[in-house]
């Protein structure tokens, strides 16, 4: 997948963020992985190292997140979230319908998620079990929720629906991530 350009809310812009974008950069029959890469992250508040683990409220500060939902009839409206942290602290969880039944998902393995900061970028890794998956090919989106310095946060998706900003909403389902190819 080519890297694809998320766009902040705009009722919540960046103060000096300049751009990010979020892509698939492999996937097979065991691993999914993807990187975001934030440009103009001087002011970016990172969280620090605080270990690998399974934590609630990662959004309240920056991280980066997929939605995940199946196409097939038998889903009926539902899908998973997938929060993931610089701290290497992470979440999911299932939902039966539109923020209703959430669930922690279960993960067979815990991601591996890796921070790297230059002078004026973040680039943010993050490496899931294919087994902790949906079936494929779903509906997914890709997202970031990003705090600056003095508590400015902008909340950057694919695609916005109408409204406040809301990442559950299905107009931020705007990618596709199919199966692998078979070897």
């Amino acid at each position: 997948m080519e890297p694809a350009l998320l766009v902040p809310h705009p009722d919540h812009p960046p103060r000096s963020l300049r751009g990010v974008t979020a892509r698939v950069i492999g996937l097979d029959d065991n691993w999914l992985s993807l990187r975001w890469r934030v440009e103009g992250a001087r002011g970016l508040v990172v969280p620090p190292f605080a270990g690998k683990g399974r934590a609630d409220g990662l959004w309240q500060t920056t991280c980066f997140e997929m939605f995940l939902a199946e196409d097939s009839e038998a889903a009926q409206g539902s899908y998973c979230e997938f929060n993931l942290s610089p701290s290497e602290r992470w979440a999911a969880y299932d939902f039966d319908a539109y923020r209703e039944g959430m669930a922690a998902r279960p993960l067979p393995r815990q991601p591996v998620l890796t921070a790297r900061t230059g002078q004026d970028v973040l680039i943010f890794d993050a490496v899931l079990p294919r087994a902790g998956l949906p079936p494929l090919p779903c509906r997914m989106g890709l997202t970031a929720v990003l705090e600056e310095e003095g508590g400015t946060k902008s909340y950057w998706a694919l695609a916005h629906g109408p409204g406040k900003a809301d990442f559950h909403h299905a107009a931020c389902f705007a990618a596709r991530l199919e199966a692998p190819l078979a070897p």
